[in-house]
């Protein structure tokens, strides 16, 4: 702080137009904000799915959100306010592209930490403010490290192998989609049987962290409404 303070000093800016106090306090507040959102983002999210391309925009939503909250603090209806931020985002879901229901999540998650980390009240510690972090850090870590890996995906195929649909061969028609596709099947249900063109429609179920590349039938649906 006496090193801020003598540093402002020095350059003559008089303590009016830069309070050493508020400024340590932004620097620190948003410090911390800039690290737990690219932990959640760029170690978190990049690494679960692979995709740039929502990287830049959370940064900077996050950066955004945290400086309004922060400068416009001393406005006595914070909550209103917060809550005027996720329902303006809510609706506004950047209509030009329909964002995936995980996409959101992260969206709204980083909105939350910018918002927290820009509007806790003074009273509230610093140990709070940081537990807090960890735990969205934490749980954000765990859910796609974790939980994510054991998800199961789904995914819908027509199948040509008629002949493989019988009860009895069902572990070869698993063992038939692993070498022409490469996923581990875990599961099938068979669906609509077309005796015409010898296809079937199959669900099938695979580990999703072994083919992040492959899009699910969700994803899908979310790229053919752009």
């Amino acid at each position: 702080m006496e090193l801020l303070t003598n540093l402002i000093s020095t350059v003559g800016v008089p303590t009016t137009v830069i309070n050493p106090n508020d400024l340590l306090e932004l620097l620190l507040r948003f410090g911390l904000n800039l690290i737990v959102t690219v932990f959640v983002i760029n170690y978190v999210y990049f690494r679960a799915t692979g995709k740039r391309t929502y990287v830049f925009t959370y940064i900077m939503i996050s950066t955004t959100v945290f400086f309004l909250c922060f400068l416009l603090g001393s406005i006595d209806l914070q909550l209103g306010f917060a809550l005027g931020l996720f329902a303006i985002f809510g609706i506004i879901r950047y209509r030009t592209d329909t964002i995936p229901i995980r996409e959101m999540t992260y969206l709204f998650l980083v909105i939350t930490i910018s918002v927290i980390n820009a509007l806790a009240r003074r009273d509230v510690s610093l140990g709070e403010i940081l537990v807090t972090n960890f735990a969205f850090m934490a749980t954000t870590w765990v859910m796609e490290r974790v939980w994510m890996r054991r998800h199961m995906a789904r995914r819908t195929i027509i199948y040509d192998r008629m002949d493989l649909i019988h009860p009895g061969k069902h572990h070869l028609l698993r063992e038939d989609i692993k070498a022409r596709t490469g996923m581990e099947i875990t599961r099938f249900k068979i669906g609509q049987i077309d005796l015409a063109k010898n296809s079937i429609r199959l669900t099938i179920f695979y580990k999703d962290d072994a083919n992040t590349n492959i899009l699910t039938d969700a994803e899908l649906s979310d790229k053919g409404m752009e």
